[in-house]
């Protein structure tokens, strides 16, 4: 049931509205998942713990927008009964712990399907459900370094270089999680059943490593991390450094980019090294890094503009923000005090709300998403133990 006060603060429309889920706090890819749901018009309920600030909660402030938060000790049984009446109505469920976390705490999947047979049950970690590692601890550093993505990233002869934790947390985790969670609400639409998802950083960066599997598989792609095309081994891929300091990023792959890319620099392309020859590739690179040196980053972002070659300046986060082709896309918006992305991606024709819902304070909502399931929060009061719920998967997988 939909409160007022929910549709105020949520906001109506979005292509996902009138979808209930049920988040179980976590830090990382799970409340970027269930970002994603969210922004799209999901009314997501998150269980907080009561009595805590949430986990790394600044640093969540974009991940955790467009919730509601309910307050529920899941050591105490009356707060699992509560949680329980919750998956009776809801769509989704998601939760980041430990493999066997859920069990224990009695919100397990085979309970909540037992319950709510068309439940989706969405479960993120870092080596999945089974597996040797499967309880083991791990970061996404950990689970990118077994993947062989991490040893891939870096120039020669030096040493892997960190993508943030934007490969795996992300790209690998919370995303194939909302993709799962949404093809399983699919196949319900045909079955009428919910099933369990199980997303682990480990598999979903296994995907995005497709295409380096094929190229090597192929003969195309060379072990040795910085000599290839697309990993800054090939100098019209790559970037370089200008005269102040800053950087250009030169995409020029294809022959009429590259042409471009020679007009701009000023060479002559029969004074250059050939370019379809790795072991002229230094040499070249040279010439371009002599260039790109003799004039600024904004100088060069200037020369070209409106050209073919694939040529772009290398922004901070604060000058993107700025940017005139992300202003015009409305790609950032100003939101809970600070500049945060847009929801994404776009819809013509059920747009989700513009600007979402900031994160909620833990328990902001208790009362109203109480009363919603016939409670109210004296019926919690005293009682089991709040000796601490066990941590996030996520945040020692």
């Amino acid at each position: 049931m939909e409160t007022e006060t929910q549709t105020q603060t949520q906001g109506t429309g979005g292509p996902l509205s009138g979808l209930r889920v049920l988040e179980l706090a976590a830090i990382g890819p799970a409340p970027f998942a269930c970002m994603l749901l969210a922004d799209l018009g999901a009314d997501v309920v998150r269980v907080d713990r009561p009595g805590a600030p949430r986990a790394f909660g600044s640093w969540h402030r974009v991940l955790d927008r467009g919730r509601r938060s309910v307050a529920l000790d899941l050591k105490d049984p009356a707060a699992v009964d509560a949680l329980l009446r919750l998956v009776d109505g809801a769509d989704v469920l998601v939760e980041g712990y430990r493999p066997g976390v859920a069990e224990r705490l009695g919100v397990g999947p085979a309970l909540c399907l037992a319950r709510n047979p068309r439940l989706v049950y969405g479960r993120m970690t870092g080596w999945g459900q089974d597996g040797p590692l499967a309880r083991e601890p791990g970061h996404d550093i950990n689970y990118l370094a077994l993947s062989g993505a991490l040893d891939a990233i870096g120039r020669a002869g030096g040493p892997p270089v960190l993508p943030l934790n934007l490969l795996g947390d992300f790209a690998g985790g919370g995303l194939p999680l909302a993709f799962g969670i949404l093809a399983a609400l699919q196949e319900r639409g045909r079955s009428g059943r919910g099933q369990v998802v199980d997303s682990a950083i480990v598999d979903g960066t296994a995907a995005l490593l497709g295409m380096l599997a094929a190229t090597t598989a192929a003969g195309e792609w060379q072990p040795e991390r910085g000599t290839n095309t697309l990993d800054g081994g090939a100098p019209f891929y790559d970037v370089y450094a200008c005269a102040d300091g800053r950087h250009i990023a030169v995409g020029a792959l294809e022959d009429r980019f590259y042409a471009a890319l020679l007009t701009g620099l000023g060479l002559d392309p029969a004074t250059v090294p050939d370019r379809s020859d790795p072991a002229a590739w230094p040499a070249l690179r040279e010439r371009f890094a002599a260039r790109f040196r003799t004039r600024t980053r904004d100088a060069w972002a200037a020369a070209f503009a409106g050209t073919e070659a694939c040529v772009t300046p290398v922004l901070t986060l604060h000058e993107a923000e700025r940017h005139p082709h992300h202003r015009a896309r409305g790609v950032h918006i100003g939101a809970d005090g600070i500049v945060q992305p847009a929801p994404a991606p776009r819809f013509d024709r059920t747009p989700p709300p513009p600007v979402p819902a900031p994160a909620p304070a833990v328990g902001a909502h208790t009362a109203e998403i109480l009363a919603e399931i016939g409670l109210t929060e004296a019926d919690l009061a005293g009682g089991g133990s709040r000796a601490g719920r066990p941590e996030p998967a996520t945040a020692r997988r």
